[in-house]
């Protein structure tokens, strides 16, 4: 027996699993991008939400590209079960928010008349970085401009994705698939609707939601005593900071209500997020791919590794953010990276490094530089960026890298091992990865050519270790 409506009932008490009506009301909200981080973050705050008896944040969800898990998903009515786990201890949830699903790529015209539905009154996107493309904006121009035309309200659209400005950038996506050229008066109505009636506020979400695995499937129906091929794992912290811009006003309270952070300053929280969390996440991901650790959990369980992270937030992340409380959030993490739990894929966060590592790393090194401090912890970690496209860790073992920019990146890291200095010039020269300032910067290409040499020569740990010898 499977997950399903039927099934619910067979759940043990122990389960918590939803006791709402999901049949009777039309979604409020579209969320564009049904992965495993929305299923475990905002479908869970929506969830919470129709518990309490507002019957309007039933989720529409669509995939992207992926047929596969929307099939899965709708074999099992939208359920799914998530295992929250952390030091507290371990519980199973099944949340009862998703209603209905889509594929983009195969159902464009679904995902319009979604948007435009008379019901939604939220959109939610997690995307990935790279996913904000022309073809994104046009379908969300789409979508707004049927409503509009419908004479419906306007609505609140969020990014929910890992993009300085999330907000801001994603409107001006929307805006640019409409013609400034020879526009019609259609156009204009539509550019004066959505600067009127629709919100697109700034939003930092914070869960750590590894991919899928069968370990976890088996788990859950362990506990369930029920088949799920959409199980989930996670941990028990989460955060969802979002602007207070919205189409519908009295959301702010709502949202609070479920624990939501709603604020003016949505940018303190996402620059540490992005510098602390992500910036860390990815070097430990390259640590832990060229040394053959498969979890992150794996790397920061060593002593140097773990070190090595404390510092690089403490001194060279820390001194140039607005967040105050920046120290507790460091040593949440540092517990957070270490839950057994979380089997969470040093491959699977190494994925995109070339859409990543431009937000996450080159604002500290800036920020040191500009005080004349040290920047040796990122240096290193641009070292073993580089000493990972090769594409064969420690121990002789083949990986793939898994990023848009794959082929130009192997491309100057095969000649690493004869060209070392070449090598990094060509990396670090690249405005795409690393912005105007810092290719030109003589000391930082000293540093990381430095690094690189060791982690070459005596491997990552060693240097590491070096490291942390040298700035004890």
């Amino acid at each position: 027996m499977h997950l399903c409506t039927h099934s619910l009932t067979m759940l043990p008490a122990t389960v918590q699993a939803p006791a709402h009506d999901r049949t009777s009301h039309a979604p409020g909200v579209v969320h564009l991008g049904l992965g495993a981080f929305h299923r475990a973050h905002q479908a869970m705050v929506f969830d919470q939400l129709l518990a309490s008896g507002d019957t309007r944040w039933g989720i529409h969800g669509v995939g992207m590209t992926r047929p596969d898990l929307v099939n899965q998903l709708k074999a099992q009515d939208g359920l799914y079960a998530v295992r929250v786990a952390d030091g507290q201890g371990v519980k199973w949830q099944v949340p009862g928010a998703l209603w209905r699903m889509n594929v983009a790529a195969t159902e464009r015209d679904a995902v319009v008349q979604a948007l435009a539905a008379p019901s939604t009154r939220w959109v939610t996107l997690t995307v990935t970085e790279k996913g904000y493309t022309p073809a994104l904006g046009q379908l969300l121009r789409d979508g707004l401009r049927l409503r509009q035309q419908k004479g419906l309200p306007g609505i609140t659209v969020a990014s929910c994705d890992n993009l300085q400005g999330n907000g801001h950038k994603l409107q001006a996506l929307v805006k640019a698939e409409i013609p400034a050229q020879d526009m019609t008066a259609q156009d204009t109505e539509l550019l004066r609707w959505l600067d009127a009636q629709c919100a697109f506020p700034c939003s930092m979400v914070d869960r750590i939601v590894p991919a899928a695995t069968p370990e976890v499937m088996a788990a859950a129906q362990e506990a369930l005593g029920l088949q799920d091929h959409c199980a989930l794992s996670t941990e028990g912290f989460w955060e969802w900071v979002v602007e207070d811009r919205f189409a519908d006003p009295t959301d702010a309270a709502l949202l609070q209500s479920a624990g939501v952070r709603v604020t003016g300053d949505v940018h303190s929280y996402e620059e540490a997020k992005l510098r602390m969390l992500n910036g860390s996440h990815s070097a430990m991901a390259l640590m832990g791919a060229v040394t053959g650790r498969p979890f992150i959990a794996s790397c920061i369980g060593v002593p140097h590794i773990r070190t090595f992270v404390h510092q690089l937030m403490s001194r060279e992340v820390a001194p140039h953010l607005s967040r105050s409380d920046w120290a507790e959030y460091r040593d949440a993490l540092i517990a957070r990276f270490g839950n057994p739990y979380l089997k969470h894929s040093v491959h699977q966060i190494a994925t995109d490094n070339s859409q990543k590592i431009p937000q996450r790393w080159p604002p500290s090194v800036l920020g040191q530089i500009a005080q004349g401090a040290s920047f040796e912890h990122h240096a290193l970690a641009a070292a073993v960026f580089l000493r990972y496209t090769l594409g064969v860790d420690e121990q002789g073992q083949a990986y793939t890298l898994n990023d848009p920019q794959a082929e130009s990146l192997m491309a100057i890291g095969a000649a690493q091992r004869t060209e070392p200095e070449a090598c990094v010039h060509a990396l670090l020269a690249r405005e795409d990865l690393w912005g105007k300032a810092l290719p030109s910067h003589a000391a930082w290409v000293a540093r990381v050519t430095h690094w690189h040499q060791q982690v070459l020569q005596h491997g990552v740990d060693a240097a590491i270790q070096q490291l942390l010898a040298a700035a004890a």
